[in-house]
């Protein structure tokens, strides 16, 4: 076979997908087919590498020694595909490797260690099984509600580890997310958040807590933290943490695919108003950002690209959640997301009902985030001197000194209220606070228009 090389115009199309478009092109250089192949993993890593590892921890049950053995077969891919091709199911051939690199680990270890004999054994039987490859070969269309991702979620959720260590754990090792972008959904440091996660890791070795799925009677104490682990996860697609993107949709994507996975296994309320407020986020998706990838605020977007079907759906499950009548936060709010969906424009959004949700809110869970978007809806129904006071009040307590939205919701108030060297401050305040491109080409040109 001759030297591959994926095609430009189709490598784009590989991210999230499990087959590689290539094509033979001899004229391709070994540092170009290099270059390509590293692309395409790197595609594949960021779509794919929470699953993967779900399932090599399944496999393996080690936590550490899954993430070791994924990340060398990773860097085995890297090496072999430039010379033998990409494989047509990539995620099989990257757990198989992983596995086969654990095993080798296993055995080094056996050397000092004669405990692990046992183990080595163990997976070279399951290596050697007729099943495996059935397992392994089966499409994401396929797999069952048993989700190796979902599974994993609910058992970094044991209730043996503390709350936030339980959410913190799940979002950085499987769901992939770096240390800042939770500390940033936690309203915390990064050092805070990194110590917390060493901490569970640690538990989870020391007592031991095995990597296995809940039974039904466990499965409604983790729930909760489960949840809180979905909607932490897409908040950080739906409006990433830092980088050239307003969004990350395969974050997004992957929580509303946990979604409907978590709400044919527990089809409770707030499982069903969780899925409901996410779809009535993401229907606005295409109308967030411009052409250019500009920040498009609510009041400015075309309302003709929300999408109706999702919408559709959000209200229908928020009406069954509803008719419940044992709904919670995620419930509520999306009752407000489902206001702004139905309303034509900002003028005609029923912003007392969006006020009236928001106290019904604060009663159930309290929180300063909360307050600040109640602050907003205020200022919708009473002008921006009402949101002002509102908002001054929030920061008072200090919890949202450092939280960027915050102060730009203040700038908006004073530049409404035409006190422009402080609308210039509280702009400048929130621009130092913030890491996401667009958002701060957003804020440096509010400045601008303000000078």
């Amino acid at each position: 076979m001759g030297a591959l090389c994926i095609d430009p115009p189709f490598a784009k199309l590989i991210r999230g997908c499990w087959f590689a478009t290539v094509v033979v092109m001899s004229e391709c250089s070994p540092k170009q087919i290099h270059a390509q192949i590293r692309e395409l993993l790197d595609s594949l890593y960021r779509a794919d590498s929470g699953r993967i590892l779900a399932t090599l921890i399944r496999l393996l049950g080690d936590f550490d020694l899954a993430e070791e053995a994924m990340h060398e077969a990773f860097a085995a891919a890297l090496s072999l595909w430039p010379r033998s091709g990409v494989p047509d199911n990539p995620r099989p051939w990257l757990i198989s490797t992983a596995r086969f690199k654990a095993i080798d680990t296993l055995r080094r270890r056996a050397r000092f260690d004669a405990s692990q004999d046992e183990l080595v054994r163990y997976l070279e039987a399951q290596l050697s099984s007729p099943e495996r490859s059935n397992a392994e070969t089966k499409s994401n269309e396929e797999e069952s509600l048993e989700d190796d991702r979902l599974r994993l979620i609910f058992t970094c959720c044991h209730p043996s580890l503390a709350p936030e260590a339980r959410v913190a754990l799940t979002l950085r090792e499987v769901c992939g997310l770096t240390t800042e972008e939770i500390a940033r959904g936690f309203l915390t440091t990064p050092r805070t958040l990194a110590q917390r996660i060493v901490r569970a890791k640690a538990k989870i070795r020391e007592t031991p807590i095995p990597y296995e799925e809940p039974t039904p009677e466990e499965l409604p104490e983790r729930l909760g933290a489960v949840l809180h682990v979905i909607y932490l996860v897409f908040n950080e697609g739906y409006s990433a943490a830092a980088g050239a993107e307003v969004t990350r949709a395969e974050l997004t994507g992957e929580a509303i695919r946990l979604g409907r996975l978590l709400t044919e296994l527990q089809p409770e309320p707030e499982v069903i108003g969780l899925l409901s407020l996410m779809l009535l986020q993401e229907s606005r998706h295409a109308a967030r950002t411009s052409p250019t990838g500009e920040l498009i605020l609510l009041e400015n977007q075309d309302r003709s690209l929300w999408n109706r079907e999702q919408i559709a759906e959000g209200v229908a499950l928020l009406e069954k959640a509803l008719k419940s009548r044992r709904f919670g936060s995620y419930t509520l709010q999306a009752a407000i997301a489902a206001v702004h969906a139905e309303a034509e424009s900002v003028a005609a959004t029923d912003w007392r009902q969006i006020v009236a949700l928001y106290d019904q809110l604060l009663r159930i869970q309290p929180s300063p985030v909360v307050l600040l978007n109640r602050a907003v809806a205020i200022a919708m129904c009473d002008g921006p001197e009402a949101g002002l006071t509102q908002i001054d009040a929030v920061l008072e307590h200090g919890e949202l000194a450092n939280y960027y939205l915050a102060h730009s919701a203040r700038a908006d108030m004073y530049r409404r209220l035409g006190r422009t060297a402080e609308a210039r401050s509280a702009y400048e305040r929130a621009l130092a606070l913030t890491q996401q491109e667009p958002e701060r080409h957003f804020l440096q040109e509010r400045i601008r228009q303000l000078k």
